[in-house]
């Protein structure tokens, strides 16, 4: 369970735009069920006065990431588009940090760390400690994670508020795994209003 978070932690949420929710263009199996647990983890970091970071996708609309550019996925996340809009029941604060990636045509981008000032902005808030939620599981969090860590953060994966694309059955399942040895700890956010992950098939 998320407890009160401390000086020298951030959250950061990971890609809770609506292309990658149900109905969006690349949507996420259940991608809508970690809004409730993002959301009471941004109010536990802002009772805590603590920052609140969010990446995005925002890409152009001839990114190489696209099946007519040669890429894998149907175009989407495409800048100033709907789908590209964080989602409207995140309930992210002002003060929030938005790092758009992936925004040149010819270069895509995982991690949230990936030709961003992502750490640069991380280390001015003084983040050692990261909490991270977000879509998905096993792509863009998997990345961050990895990132993340191999940049010296302390990662907590927030394991109630990711879901997976599985485009290959428990590839979600795999990702946590693979975060899980890469030192990431699992913590969950808890509480009432957070729906807890399906189980795996």
């Amino acid at each position: 369970m998320l407890e009160r978070p401390a000086h020298g932690d951030a959250l950061l949420i990971v890609d809770v735009q609506n292309d990658f929710l149900p109905g969006g263009a690349l949507a996420v199996p259940g991608g809508d069920e970690v809004i409730g647990a993002i959301n009471r983890a941004i109010r536990l970091f802002e009772a805590s006065g603590l920052p609140v970071f969010a990446t995005r996708d925002w890409h152009p609309a001839d990114h190489c990431s696209f099946r007519e550019q040669g890429g894998p996925w149907p175009p989407h996340c495409v800048q100033n588009s709907r789908g590209a809009e964080l989602a409207a029941r995140l309930e992210l604060p002002r003060s929030a940090v938005l790092v758009s990636k992936a925004t040149s045509p010819e270069r895509d981008a995982y991690s949230g760390f990936d030709g961003t000032n992502l750490e640069e902005r991380l280390r001015a808030a003084g983040a050692r400690r990261l909490y991270v939620g977000g879509l998905a599981t096993d792509y863009c969090v998997l990345a961050t994670v990895r990132h993340a860590i191999e940049r010296g953060f302390r990662v907590h994966l927030l394991v109630d508020a990711v879901r997976a694309v599985d485009a290959r059955p428990g590839d979600g399942e795999r990702a946590i795994e693979q975060m899980d040895r890469l030192g990431a700890v699992l913590t969950e956010v808890g509480g009432e209003d957070v729906q807890p992950p399906a189980p795996a098939p």
